[in-house]
């Protein structure tokens, strides 16, 4: 099999905005994109068939959730990124197409969809209304 690598770090000083993993990303086993001590874990796995993970349950452990992470999938189209720093300064873009995946790990971000775009979500819970983010203009990006 040939291995890629093509997944994208989107960092602004020392702090890791995003991951992108493109659709074409291709690895054997397994490979971790994020540290341990982010409340989103992102992982990419590639098992042989007949490979067999043991069924098990997952403990229950108090965790502190400081800030969401969410990670998109994009099911169909294509979607423009932008990124803000923690203090909403512009720091670059990104476009995202079918299949493709991102984690915003920190920082500020804003959306275009360049045509018709399915995206699934997946962020911590539970979600906390208006009290979850803080909506701001962003650089007009064309």
């Amino acid at each position: 099999m040939k291995e890629t690598k093509m997944v994208e770090r989107i960092e602004h000083g020392e702090r890791l905005l995003a991951i992108i993993i493109p659709s074409e990303f291709k690895r054997a086993e397994i490979e971790f994109f994020t540290p341990d001590d982010f409340s989103q874990q992102l992982a990419y796995m590639n098992r042989p068939a007949g490979y067999r993970i043991p069924p098990h349950v997952h403990n229950k452990i108090a965790r502190n959730v400081h800030y969401t992470q969410e990670t998109l999938f994009v099911r169909r189209g294509r979607v423009r990124i932008d990124f803000y720093s923690d203090e909403r300064d512009f720091v670059g873009s990104r476009v995202l197409k079918t299949g493709d995946i991102i984690l915003l790990a920190s920082g500020g971000h804003g959306f275009t969809m360049l045509e018709e775009t399915e995206i699934i979500e997946v962020k911590q819970g539970p979600y906390s209304g208006d009290a979850d983010k803080v909506r701001f203009e962003g650089k007009a990006v064309e």
